[in-house]
Parts: C-alpha cells; structure tokens; sequence
C-alpha cells in the first residue's frame, strides 16, 4: 500500500475539509515512552480521580487499540459560537460544548463518511474511528498530527480556532506521510492557571480532576459534592469554561462555527438556577435531548445547581 502514501496523504485532507472538519493532519502510529510515561505519572498521582478507564493500557500503546495501525487521520471541528452568557447569580452555566447537538453524534458521521471514503481507495484499507470514546490519547495525538498543541490547561489550543475544538481520530493500516508535530505557544502566560477557582490545575499542563469543577460537575455521581468545589463554582452546573474564556488565543481568534448543529438549544445559555435544582425527568429528557449533556443525570444538576445556590447565600469574607 506503499504506492498510495503521498497520494493518498493529499486526498485524505482535502476530502476531510469537504465532508466539514475544519482542520485535519495525519500522525504516525507510533507511541513514545515519554508519552506512555507521562500519563503513568499523572496515573500515579491519582489526578484522574475515579475515571478508571484513564488507566486502560491500550491509551499507552496504540498497537493495542488497533495493530496493524501505521497512521493516524485526527481532525478538528470548530463549535464555537457568538452566543454569551448573561450576567446575574440567578443563572446557571452550562460549558459551550454541550449547547448544541450532542458532538459524538455530529463527529461520528462525518468520521464514518471519511472512514468509508478511505476504504473505497483501495482493497486491504483497515480503517477505525473515535470520538473521545475510545482508548485514545487525543489531544496527545493532534499535537503529533499538527492540528494544534496541548496547553497549559490541558486543552488543545489551535491557531485558528483557539481551543473551541472538538477532536476525532481514523486509525488506518495506510503507511501516510505525517504532518510535522505543533510546537506549544502558551509562552509565559498563566492566565488559565490563575483564573481557577479550585486551583486544579497543579501546575503547567498539568490538572488534577479531583479538584476540577468540570470533573465534578459531569463525572462525579455522588449525593454531595466536596465542600471546596460547591463553595466554588462560581455558576457552573454541567462543565466549565473558565480556563478557555481567559486564554487570549480565545478571546483573539474564536470564530463561528459553520456547523448548524452547534447552535444553541433553547435554555442552555441562560438556564436558572431555581429551575435546576427541582428539575424533572420528564423536563430533563425534554431540554437535553441529542445532547451530550445526558451524561449529567437529573439529581446531578439538581445537586449542582443547589450547590451554587447554597454557595450564594453564604457571606463572603
């Protein structure tokens, strides 16, 4: 399969922007010990808290997930919108992501037209994609493949769009011509760092999800949330965008997306915060319909929104 590398490197990219990815590049499908080591390390550290599947050996050797892979396609898809939150304590916030259509669903189908795209190249083409739902280092590997590079708040920030990106990946037995890594901008700049209001993020590049509101608010399924998170959430009920709505290649380069699906659903802007905390199942279902936003059960946002109101309440020093 020699013969359709560079051809095929050309085409693979210029097909990717025709079905709608708004950056794409291709990576070799060969994982570093540094690599392997890093997330060890943060392992070892207990940073994922209780997301075992952070711990799944095949995130450390992609011959695992797939081993006749020789290349990575990743891609990028631009979500953000010109939509701003209102001010006020009334209001809950919800993290741009999750306003629109739920992006596994819009990924996925452009994902499987270009993986199917691939196979029609040529007989023996083995092709396999993800969506931030398999055992794969993605923002590691759209650094390798160009698309952008992983900052100091653990987000992959591109030029183009900053770090309002979701990310997919094709593992490919296709030998292609990889693109040449991305070199980190974050310079001196810290603002991600010191905007947090629970200080999760340690240190440069590093974050701790124990101390993470996004982490909480989305992945934590306990009754209580622990008592520096809820005293400090400044709003948020279902993620968390501080670190992204401070960092200047954000406020720079944030464009509009073209992806129609991305637009807001009715009530995920501004939603209140006295109306999350007594919702219904029948409301939820109804509200977060298609939306990622179904990994956050009905008791958890009426936990957080509690959370938020309590804190409210509560006199500040």
């Amino acid at each position: 399969m020699n013969q359709l590398s560079s051809l095929s490197s050309r085409q693979i990219k210029e097909k990717a922007l025709e079905l709608g990815f708004h950056k794409v590049g291709i990576a070799a499908a060969t994982f570093t010990d540094t690599q392997a080591q890093r997330l060890q390390a943060w392992l070892a550290l207990g940073y994922h808290a209780d997301m075992e599947w952070m711990g799944n050996p095949n995130r450390q050797n992609i011959k695992l997930v797939m081993p006749e892979a020789r290349s990575l396609i990743c891609v990028a898809l631009n979500y953000y919108t010109e939509h701003q939150r209102p001010e006020g304590n009334e209001y809950g916030k919800i993290s741009r992501y999750g306003w629109g259509r739920d992006y596994h669903k819009v990924m996925q189908k452009k994902l499987k037209a270009l993986s199917i795209w691939l196979q029609s190249l040529g007989e023996g083409i083995e092709t396999k994609y993800y969506v931030d739902t398999g055992p794969i280092q993605d923002k590691v590997w759209a650094q390798q493949a160009g698309i952008g590079w992983i900052a100091k708040n653990g987000n992959v920030i591109t030029r183009e769009y900053g770090s309002w990106v979701f990310l997919g990946e094709i593992l490919t037995n296709l030998e292609l011509t990889p693109d040449t890594p991305h070199t980190e901008h974050c310079g001196t700049c810290t603002r991600c760092i010191e905007s947090c209001p629970t200080d999760a993020i340690t240190q440069p590049f590093i974050v701790d999800a124990n101390r993470c509101i996004a982490y909480h608010t989305i992945e934590n399924r306990d009754e209580k949330l622990p008592e520096n998170i809820a005293e400090n959430m400044q709003g948020w009920v279902a993620g968390c965008d501080i670190c992204q709505d401070v960092c200047p290649w954000n406020q720079r380069f944030a464009t509009t997306t073209d992806v129609e699906e991305f637009q807001p659903y009715p009530g995920n802007i501004a939603p209140k915060l006295i109306e999350l905390a007594t919702i219904t199942n029948e409301k939820w279902d109804k509200q977060f319909t298609a939306s990622a936003l179904r990994r956050i059960k009905p008791q958890m946002l009426q936990r957080n929104a509690r959370a938020n109101l309590e804190a409210s309440r509560q006199p500040r020093e």
